[in-house]
């Protein structure tokens, strides 16, 4: 082999290798800094984009459970009012056996009528409660039309829709009932069925909830019967939540495993190998280390042609 001074072939092939074990160091410390596998699209560019994608989806996921979760606080809520309304009927069968009560005279029947008419303004106010502004019950069949809600008449139900995927609207949906609480406690006194919700007092129709004293009924009024048909169909409302909010469990608890899954999907594909990662980098290192002193050793060879020249 000629020896030359214009061309160093040795020292130019010792300071590409150099150049190359300093990338593969630099990308191996970066690797490992940052935990990811993927610090520039060249590096997977295919993984990269499935990454992109999935944490879209985990950050839909993860607002998905969160609204889920105030659905259930929502039901939550409702139900206790909804068990509140119970015990208000429970007291208002109560008033109406002790008015029967052959020692109590006019007076006393006269007390615990105005107790009575007094817990219709109770019930009243109890289907006015909102939950962050939004109302618990429903009057209506939707928010915006002006048709009465119909206790136990799906057609006439008023509710809203709680999303529990990924992809929202398009996905599945939870129901949940804004209870008809006051249509519940509107009854037929003829047929001892829940009615449409009309002016109590008219016809065979009595409320138990008004807000107007003027409508408001007497214990003399209303049989025990009717009592019962306003707890029962409380009762119902509550056994709806129930499903309702069982539904909403199950669904967040998918969501939670969902999001799990995914997350443990996206980080196969962009978290490092600590430990294969590591072994690399000490590899490079020591490959950094032998080129620059490779490259030094060869950059001294033209030492010898002075040598020859002197």
């Amino acid at each position: 082999m000629p020896l030359t001074i214009n061309t160093n072939a040795t020292a130019a092939s010792a300071s590409m290798h150099l150049s190359r074990n300093t990338e593969a160091l630099r990308k191996s410390l970066t690797r490992l800094s940052s935990g990811s596998r993927i610090v520039q699209p060249v590096d997977d560019a295919g993984g990269l984009a499935v990454s992109m994608k999935l944490e879209s989806s985990i950050v839909r996921l993860a607002g998905a459970h969160s609204n889920v979760q105030n659905a259930i606080s929502f039901l939550e809520v409702q139900d206790g009012v909804l068990e509140s309304a119970g015990k208000v009927v429970n007291r208002m069968i109560e008033l109406k056996g002790l008015s029967q009560d052959v020692m109590k005279n006019s007076s006393d029947v006269a007390n615990y009528n105005r107790e009575f008419q007094d817990l219709q303004g109770q019930l009243y106010d109890m289907t006015s409660v909102k939950f962050n502004g939004v109302s618990l019950f429903a009057q209506f069949s939707s928010e915006a039309s002006n048709a009465e809600g119909v206790f136990n008449d799906s057609a006439l139900d008023n509710t809203v829709s709680v999303y529990v995927s990924a992809d929202g609207s398009s996905g599945p949906k939870v129901s949940v009932n804004k209870s008809m609480l006051l249509s519940a406690l509107t009854i037929d006194s003829g047929t001892l069925a829940a009615g449409a919700f009309t002016t109590a007092g008219t016809g065979n129709i009595n409320s138990f909830a008004s807000a107007s004293p003027a409508t408001r009924i007497d214990l003399n009024d209303i049989s025990v019967g009717v009592f019962t048909q306003a707890l029962e169909n409380v009762a119902t409302l509550r056994a709806d939540n129930g499903a309702s909010m069982s539904r909403l469990t199950f669904a967040s608890d998918n969501i939670a495993v969902t999001k799990t899954n995914m997350e443990a999907a996206n980080g196969r594909i962009v978290d490092v190998d600590i430990a294969a990662e590591s072994t690399r980098m000490a590899k490079y290192n020591v490959l950094v280390q032998a080129s620059a002193s490779m490259l030094a050793q060869a950059n001294s060879s033209s030492d010898v042609a002075l040598m020859l020249i002197r």
